[in-house]
């Protein structure tokens, strides 16, 4: 799955990003916000094991290279549920710091959740944020995800007990907001 915006394009992960993948990923900033699956420090052999484990995935959206200016300055991607569940997916993503500010993870959620809806049939998007990242709970707002429910003292991350917000888009809601999207 390749998705292009007018600032970035969403793509799979190839060898030519390792380097690239390393410069951004690595920094404590980021790794406090995602789950721990996420190393720190951020390695040559953990962004190589990452881009080789992608190439296995035969999902669709599963793990994207946000791409700027032809660098990989980020990752996004839609982990689907199973079973009864199998038409919802979780939504994360992550963007190095120097390409903050600019609203490229919003755009890039935006595109993405578009796809879930339109390409992957999914029902339901959602995402649980930190309750200590309100950067990223903007991007959700602003990408049309509604605010559900605060889960108390659901995560231990760097030995800090936090609540998650969790945030959610239904194919409904992508009709009616549709508009609102397009950049």
């Amino acid at each position: 799955m390749i998705i292009e915006t007018p600032s970035l394009t969403l793509r799979p992960w190839t060898a030519a990003d390792v380097d690239a993948l390393v410069k951004n990923a690595n920094d404590r900033r980021i790794w406090a916000n995602v789950r721990d699956r996420f190393p720190h420090p951020y390695t040559r052999a953990d962004a190589e094991g990452w881009v080789a484990l992608c190439a296995s995935r035969a999902q669709p959206a599963e793990a994207l290279a946000i791409v700027v200016d032809g660098e990989a300055a980020g990752a996004i991607g839609l982990e689907r549920f199973d079973d009864v569940h199998r038409c919802t997916a979780e939504i994360g993503y992550w963007l190095g710091a120097a390409y903050w500010g600019r609203g490229l993870a919003t755009e890039a959620a935006i595109a993405l959740t578009r796809a879930g809806f339109e390409q992957l049939g999914l029902e339901r998007i959602q995402a649980g944020i930190f309750d200590w990242n309100p950067a990223s709970a903007r991007v959700l707002e602003k990408a049309g995800y509604t605010f559900e429910a605060r889960m108390r003292r659901h995560v231990v991350k760097d030995g800090r007990v936090g609540d998650v917000l969790l945030y959610a888009r239904v194919r409904e809601d992508a009709r009616v907001k549709q508009d609102v999207e397009r950049p």
